[in-house]
């Protein structure tokens, strides 16, 4: 590969393609985080009980809400 190749359209693509998996696996990594310390407050058991179950769903979907609306302002203010 020469140094031309890293300004290709190709590579620019999968340059973009790897920075967003990166950012969805830094979401998920801490809206695991969070939610899980939020929600779980003894030791699991084999599955969860319903009340964890509702929290970390409920968490969780805060989450992505809370991260689309602030990517959306974001998206706007550019």
């Amino acid at each position: 590969m020469d140094l031309s190749d890293i300004n290709s359209p190709d590579m620019q693509k999968f340059y973009s393609e790897e920075q967003q998996r990166a950012m969805v696996n830094e979401m998920v990594a801490k809206l695991t985080s969070e939610c899980w310390d939020k929600c779980i407050t003894g030791t699991p058991g084999n599955k969860f009980s319903s009340s964890e179950s509702n929290c970390l769903s409920n968490c969780a979907q805060r989450y992505v809400e809370m991260t689309m609306l602030i990517m959306k302002r974001f998206q706007s203010m550019q």
